[in-house]
């Protein structure tokens, strides 16, 4: 198993189905909660542990998924009252870096990453099934439908969950 990709890499298949939305949605819905219990009652020195070599630690993890899904969050309100928008793209590893991500207790972003994910999933359960064909305009990857976007970020989340969960059975802890 690659420890960069403990479920796989994302994979996009096209547009999804009414049902395919509806899994993602709750799995958007339960993100923050598997991911609270992912880290629970590790110490300090664990969270400050990198899942793996050269990888980020626990503690840049957790602060990274909120920063990372405020972004998506933004980009589906953005998809949704204009015409493709084109979006900003964002050095993920250059945040990671910065004091905040480093130093701040983890229940901030724990805290944020809730309130967030009930605020997204309010718009997630109005939108229409076109509106999931509506797209914005990122600068690496062209144009990304709110399906695909969707979709990501119910495996982001998982994802992102799983290099915690591995690292914790790999090193024995409980």
């Amino acid at each position: 198993m690659d420890p960069r990709y403990p479920i796989g890499k994302f994979e996009w298949k096209g547009g999804l189905s009414a049902e395919q939305r509806q899994r993602s949605i709750a799995e958007i819905e339960k993100t923050p909660a598997e991911f609270r219990s992912a880290i629970a009652r590790l110490s300090p020195q664990q969270l400050d542990t990198p899942y793996r070599e050269g990888g980020w630690t626990v503690r840049q993890l957790v602060h990274h998924v909120p920063d990372s899904h405020m972004h998506s969050y933004l980009r589906f309100k953005l998809a949704l009252t204009e015409e493709q928008p084109a979006i900003s793209a964002y050095d993920e590893k250059v945040w990671a870096e910065l004091p905040d991500s480093r130093e701040t207790p983890v229940e901030t972003s724990l805290s944020l990453l809730e309130a967030l994910h009930r605020r997204w999933v309010v718009l997630l359960r109005s939108m229409q099934p076109a509106d999931f064909a509506r797209a914005y305009r990122h600068p690496e990857r062209g144009p990304v439908s709110l399906d695909m976007a969707l979709a990501m970020y119910a495996w982001h989340g998982r994802h992102h969950t799983a290099h915690v969960t591995s690292l914790r059975e790999r090193v024995g802890w409980k």
